[in-house]
């Protein structure tokens, strides 16, 4: 008998969906809203209901949504050209096209094994100590990100493999109570810290290029450098701040791994010297971060940077064609991305964005009244903080939400950039929440080292504690170089 086949459609909350966007869309906009920026908006939030409830894969979703925003005219085109036109506008954004390039780049890392060298030279040289290993991990996951856009890639591909093999190494396995010697903290700390070097630079997730665009639309202009001035202060003490935390909260019962160097030195003894291709690699990297921190001096935008480095990688051999061709998670994140990009453009330009934040603005400066802008940061960005709750989508929730609370902000009198950043920051802060909550959930949770209770506690806590650094240090700093 033929096994049967399951759908891989989720259709019972797809045909709710879609009952309630023809509902709404027979409905009169708003006052104040134009019938075509209602449409769209019907579009875009059924769109994202579609990858919250997970329909179908995030970058089907994103076909299906260009396709329906074209079919439907929602944003008001006259012609069925103009409709498709629009639907696929921002298929050529150039920030797409960074962090496609970018996921490119990024394979190399795994196929030079390049990315399990660092790790395993960060073990080395501080894992004599259980938190030893943890900063060990953390910093090569940090010396990764830069040039590694899919944090899951980066945590679940990289750093994972190396915390469980060291885990078992130490006889803490998932299956029974072992797991508290050792694996809960550093699979726990892995997930959390990997939140903050994707914070780190603009490139280090995906979401991040997605904050950039939104951000722009309010005249708030980021580049790479800008980013990482930023970000840097911040991201550094919760680096150090976070595995001190996580360690507090799971208490490891293994506290000293002095063989940890020397099962690092031995695998490194296997893998033998650097290959040809690993230093062509980390050249890359390096030619990379140069053309991406002083592109501006240089002439060089930050997308025709990284087709630089991909075309080296190329032309020397490290990646092939088929390689390119093979990397799915790029060529799924620029059909999603320019979905959700162009959706999100076409709320602005049709003045939806507008009108709503002018609407939830209204009601919280009446709850709020002439309360210092800080203050109403603090409680916006806890609000966009914690709304995470109900996404399974980073990208999802930016999409979504950033540009409302963004405008929100900038409607209640808080300083644009500020407001732009902390919520830029959140969008990576925010992903170790819950075991759902990131796509690297299901990797690191179903390895089964973390209790869904261990999780969700050390996630809130540690949510705390990265809101408090970013808005005392962050601001603070952010005021010291001129940003508001």
């Amino acid at each position: 008998m033929n096994a049967k086949k399951v759908s891989p459609v989720n259709w019972l909350p797809l045909i709710i969906i879609v009952i309630c966007a023809t509902v709404l869309w027979h409905v009169s906009p708003p006052e104040g809203l134009s019938q075509p920026g209602w449409h769209s908006a019907i579009v875009f939030v059924a769109t994202i209901a579609c990858i919250v409830t997970k329909v179908l894969p995030i970058g089907a979703v994103g076909l299906i949504g260009i396709t329906v925003f074209a079919l439907t005219y929602a944003a008001g085109a006259s012609t069925a050209v103009e409709a498709i036109t629009t639907a696929l506008s921002d298929l050529n954004s150039s920030l797409i096209w960074l962090i496609v390039v970018a996921f490119m780049i990024a394979r190399g890392f795994i196929k030079t094994g390049l990315g399990r060298r660092i790790a395993l030279q960060m073990i080395r040289l501080l894992g004599k100590r259980t938190l030893g290993l943890a900063y060990g991990l953390a910093f090569a996951d940090l010396i990764l990100s830069p040039a590694m856009p899919s944090n899951t890639a980066r945590c679940g591909g990289v750093i994972y493999p190396i915390a469980d093999s060291l885990a078992r190494s130490f006889n803490s396995n998932p299956e029974d109570q072992s797991r508290n010697k050792i694996g809960t903290f550093l699979i726990t700390c892995i997930g959390n810290v990997n939140d903050v070097t994707a914070a780190m630079f603009m490139t280090a997730y995906t979401g991040n290029l997605l904050a950039v665009k939104l951000a722009a639309n309010a005249d708030v202009h980021l580049t790479w450098g800008s980013w990482f001035v930023a970000a840097v202060v911040p991201c550094l003490a919760s680096l150090l701040i976070v595995p001190l935390l996580v360690y507090w909260l799971t208490k490891p019962e293994i506290k000293h791994t002095p063989d940890a160097p020397n099962l690092a030195k031995a695998e490194l003894e296997k893998m033998g010297s650097m290959t040809r291709s690993e230093w062509i690699m980390t050249a890359t990297v390096v030619l990379l971060l140069v053309l991406w921190i002083f592109g501006d001096q240089l002439g060089v935008d930050p997308t025709a940077a990284s087709f630089v480095g991909l075309s080296f990688l190329l032309l020397t051999g490290v990646l092939t064609w088929e390689d390119v061709k093979s990397e799915k998670g790029a060529w799924d994140t620029l059909i999603w991305f320019a979905a959700l990009l162009m959706m999100a453009n076409q709320l602005k330009n049709l003045g939806f964005t507008t009108w709503f934040g002018n609407l939830i603005g209204d009601h919280i400066g009446g709850a709020v009244g002439d309360s210092s802008w800080i203050l109403i940061l603090l409680l916006l960005n806890a609000a966009y903080f914690y709304t995470h709750y109900f996404f399974a989508s980073g990208n999802a929730q930016i999409a979504a939400l950033y540009a409302v609370f963004l405008g929100v902000g900038i409607n209640l009198h808080i300083p644009a950039v500020p407001m732009a950043l902390m919520l830029a920051f959140t969008s990576s802060l925010y992903c170790s929440l819950t075991q759902y909550s990131h796509a690297r959930g299901p990797i690191l949770f179903g390895a089964g080292y973390v209790p869904t209770g261990t999780w969700w506690k050390v996630g809130f806590v540690v949510s705390l504690a990265n809101q408090a650094i970013f808005l005392t240090l962050g601001l603070i700093w952010w005021k010291a170089i001129g940003l508001y």
